[in-house]
Order: C-alpha cells, then structure tokens, then sequence
C-alpha cells in the first residue's frame, strides 16, 4: 500500500507544487478537478454508487481489522513485535545530543517495547523547515508513522487528497486502552480539530502547560549604568532606545557601533507581538479576532499597522537591528549578537534568555561581558486600557498526525499514551537526578547543565514530550516550585518576574467550531511568505512611503487567498453563532 501511495501522492507532488518555491501546501488542481466533476455528474452516477458501495464494504473490512488489533492486545500489549516510525526534530545544535540517539530515545524504546511491544524508531526533520521537508515526505509516501507540525493546513491539505487518516474513530473505540492520553488532553484538545458536522479528526491539538507566550526583554546592567528607570509606557521604552544609542561609547566602549537597541527578526508579527497587541481593541468580539485571525501574526486585525508604523518610526530613527529582515529560521547571528552583549532590548518568547543551558544568552552573557550582564523581563507596551493586554491562542501547541502510510496506527495511538504518562512526560522533562537535575530542600526541581547524550535539544524536551509543552511535574504544586528552577544557572528570580509578566492581562482564544474553511487548504504557505514580506517591507520603508508600502503589500495579500478566508469565515460564523461573542 505504501508503494501504491507513494507513486500516487509524488504524481499529485509533480503537478501541483511544481511552480512553488516556498513549500506550498498543493491545491492548484482542486478547481479543475470540480469542473471536471460537475461536466460529468451524470454519466458517473453508477460507477459512484458503485464505489459507494465498495467504499462502505473496505470501511467494513477497515473497522473489522481494527477490532482485530484491538483484540491483539493483552493489557495493552501486543502479541508480536510492532514497529512504528517517529518524526523527531533536528534542530542542528552545536554541541547537542542526536535527537535520534541519545538518554531520552532510549528511555522511549525501553519503554514502549516492555509496556506494549512497539519498536519505536526517530526519523530527524530539520526543526526550521519542518513544514517543507513534511509536505516533501507526504508527497513521496515516506512520512513517519507519527508526524508533528505547527501547520495545520498542511494537514488538511493532505487530508483533502485522502493522505492523512482520521483519527477520531482511534479515539473513541479505543479509549481504555489510551488512559494517559485521555486524562492530559481531554476532549478539548484532542477534539478542537474535529469538524462539527462529520467528526473527522485529522489532528490533535498539544496542549500548553504553560499558556506563555512572547514579553519584552531589557539589559539590566544598561539601565543600571545610565541610572534609567525601567519603561512602562511606550514613551518610556523608546526613550531608553535613545539613551542606548546616545551612550553607545559608555555601554561598549571600542564596540559602540555594533550596538543594537531593539531587536527582532525577520517574523515581525511573532516577535513584536505585545507591541502588535497594545494597538488592538481589549475588548474586540470574538467574532473580529476569529475571522482576521487565520494568521496567529494579526496581520490583518483592527489596529496592527499603527503598530508597524511605530516600528517603522523606530527603524527610520536607528533604534533597531538594521539588517533584521535578512536573517530568516534557524540563523543564529542575532542570537550571537545578544551573547555578545550587544542588544540592549529584544521582544521573544518568554523564556528566551534562559534557554540552552551553558549555551544560552544569560550564560554567555555572564561569561562574556561580566556577573552582571542579564536581561530581565518587562511589560513596556500599554494598550488602551491602560493595561497590558496579551492575546492568546488557547490551550493549542503542535498538531500530531498519522499519514495514511502508517500500518500501526493503533500501535502509534500507543505510542501518543506512552508519551502523555505523567512519569514519562516528567522524565523527559527533567531527566536523571544527579545529571539533569537536583533536588532541592523544598522537593522542587533544580535543572543543572548536561553533557552528552542526556542533553536536552529543546527546552524541557518538548520534542519529545509532543503532546506537552511547558513544564508539567507529577504535581500542580512540586511543578509550580520548580518553575523558577528549571533553566540552569539562571536567577530563579528573574524566571519568576517573567512568568508573572507573561501572565499579566491575557486573553484566552476559543475553540470557534464552524467546521473547515475551505478557503485555508493550500494556502498557508503563500500566505505566511507574504505576510513576513508586508511587515518587512513596512518597517524598512521610508516614513513617508510607508502607507503606500503596507497597502499594497496588504492588498497582495488579500488577493493571494487572505480575503477569500476572511469572507468565508465571516459567513461560517454567522451560520452557526447568532451572537457576536460567544465566551
């Protein structure tokens, strides 16, 4: 079946990404596809109902074979050997561990083999082209039996083509022998994919243990040395971003020209995200955030290009990083930059400094420039309320999926338990005593440096732990000690002030369940090229070209697929909620 497949979805690979540069998600051949079928609806009546019918004996045959496995089973183990195959991301650290061989792997193989007979194997995805190199293996029938991505129209893509099996039937008849999986993501997870009307399910939802998303981050040691007061208004925060480059001679003497106030990269709309926040409604419905909200960026929400054209303001003064557009995923120059002590502010996920032990920011920082060299975390961008607003997306992370090339998809269900035990998901997280971690007076985790195959490639092993990202102990209470604990060498202080930062004036996303939009399949590729190339473009631009320059980059956008999502978003909402919020 897999050789069948193969041949199948590398002829569909060849005719509709050819012409893609950027790893669009194929679809150019729906159109011509449905007027096909519409010119010959009625010459193909019968053989439909004959494929009907064979389509209902295979659904049969299909159900009976599951039956089959399930009856294979002696609590929750298999009679023969089954072997499944794992994507796991590759995210090329120096000095790292194999994400295919290493402490972590192994625990996973020992215990899968012993609790239920599965054979795991890893297959390495390049962490910052996964979503290329994963529509590449769909095409080719070569995907791993477990896929990962954060794209779910790329998914649905492949769903659309009959590439991706539904899941929700492996849900609901097998839910006792998938406790762990259950008990952690619950319905709401598990099913925030599925469509209302059909209840297919062709992926589940991680779930964030910690919702934390993206704060501002500034140079104590600067503050301190041009006695500045840390900002809490916009005004504030630009006025340091003056007195930085002002006083660049005092901060890095010799290096006073490589001295960069504000930093973000090229994904303007994921880094400058509070900021982007700030100029948004608080109290918007949530009819408005869901239909400009296909892109988690805001592009296209009320309010965000005043947000870029404060950014473009700051760019034109010499505030920020100048060449931030060139550097695109995975680079390290600008994280190089920040360890050199170069950066006095930067917007980025909330735990950034402190990611990568010996090797991250706060340690080189340390090492490079002195004891008291850090970044701490601050809440400068007032929206307004006066508050301090933070859009969330929900309890949502990585999408997890079986290609229809998988033959073990219960055996895979198995393995989605196996990593959702709570011992499982806090072994990986925290590794061995006395080589990944101590522990404290208190019972709470310290996290200390690793060396060899018990590195951890991400922070807290979230590419293993793919149905959990955040911290998640045995306990509510040993998790919430160890948070300050959990980043080596890092002051658990700071953790905390940024724990509580990202946790100040959030707002929770919803589950809007209006079924699939038809408009998203194929699209989102395109879609996030083009939005990276509006944001920018836009803070590059010349203060007075700037308008130009965002409306005609928004008005590609919309005529590239965007205004098409919103319009059929709009109208499946009216469809199915007669009010404007529904919380």
């Amino acid at each position: 079946m897999k050789k069948v497949l193969a041949l199948i979805l590398a002829c569909v690979m060849l005719l509709s990404l050819a012409a893609c540069t950027t790893g669009v998600t194929p679809s150019s051949n729906e159109p011509a596809a449905e007027a096909e079928k519409e010119d010959n609806a009625e010459a193909q009546e019968p053989a439909e109902a004959e494929e009907a019918e064979e389509a209902e004996e295979a659904g049969e045959a299909e159900e009976a074979g599951e039956a089959e496995a399930a009856s294979e089973l002696v609590d929750g183990k298999f009679a023969e050997t089954r072997h499944i195959t794992v994507e796991i991301y590759d995210r090329n650290n120096d000095g790292g561990s194999d994400p295919t061989n290493n402490a972590y792997t192994e625990y996973i193989k020992k215990g899968m083999l012993e609790q239920h007979n599965v054979e795991v194997e890893f297959v390495a995805v390049p962490r910052w082209t996964e979503v290329d190199d994963i529509n590449t293996h769909l095409a080719a029938g070569t995907a791993p039996d477990i896929c990962v991505t954060y794209s779910y129209p790329t998914i649905k893509a492949y769903a659309d083509m009959d590439a991706v099996i539904d899941l929700r039937p492996y849900l609901d008849n097998y839910k006792d022998e998938l406790p762990n999986l259950w008990n952690w993501l619950g319905e709401t997870n598990l099913y925030w994919d599925s469509d209302p009307n059909d209840g297919t399910t062709w992926a589940i939802e991680a779930k964030l243990a910690n919702m934390n998303r993206v704060i501002t981050f500034v140079r104590k040691d600067w503050l301190d040395a041009l006695g500045l007061e840390e900002p809490t208004t916009k005004e504030e925060f630009h006025d340091m971003l003056v007195a930085f480059k002002d006083n660049a001679e005092t901060l890095l003497g010799e290096d006073a020209d490589k001295l960069i106030p504000y930093s973000v990269s090229f994904d303007v709309g994921w880094r400058a995200a509070t900021l982007i926040e700030s100029f948004l409604d608080p109290d918007m419905s949530d009819k408005e955030y869901y239909v400009n909200g296909f892109d988690d960026r805001k592009l296209t929400q009320n309010g965000t290009k005043e947000a870029v054209r404060l950014l473009n303001q700051w760019y034109n003064e010499g505030l920020m990083w100048n060449d931030f557009a060139l550097y695109g995923s995975g680079d390290t120059t600008e994280d190089d930059m920040m360890k050199a002590g170069y950066v006095g502010a930067f917007s980025h996920n909330w735990d950034y400094p402190w990611r990568g032990g010996d090797d991250s920011i706060a340690a080189n920082l340390k090492r490079l420039v002195g004891e008291d060299a850090k970044y701490i975390a601050i809440d400068p961008f007032e929206d307004q309320n006066g508050g301090h607003n933070k859009f969330l997306a929900g309890p949502i992370d990585r999408k997890v999926f079986f290609p229809i090339t998988n033959d073990e998809p219960l055996a895979s269900m198995l393995y989605l338990d196996f990593i959702s035990d709570p011992e499982t998901i806090q072994y990986l997280q925290i590794g061995e005593e006395g080589v990944t971690h101590n522990v404290l007076e208190d019972g709470a985790i310290e996290i200390i440096a690793a060396t060899g195959d018990s590195i951890q490639n991400s922070g807290m092993n979230i590419d293993y732990t793919i149905t959990c990202n955040g911290l998640h102990l045995l306990t509510d209470e040993l998790t919430s000690k160890s948070l300050a604990h959990t980043y080596a060498g890092a002051d658990p202080e700071d953790i905390l002030r940024a724990d509580q930062i990202a946790k100040t004036d959030t707002r929770v996303g919803i589950n809007v369940q209006t079924g699939d939009i038809e408009a998203e399949g194929g699209v989102g590729d395109t879609l996030s090229s083009k939005r990276d190339q509006v944001y920018d473009l836009s803070v590059k631009a010349a203060v007075e070209d700037f308008d130009t320059v965002w409306d005609e980059g928004i008005a590609e956008y919309l005529s590239s697929g965007g205004q098409d999502i919103i319009d059929e978003r709009t109208a499946a909402w009216d469809a199915v909620y007669s009010t404007d919020n529904i919380r």
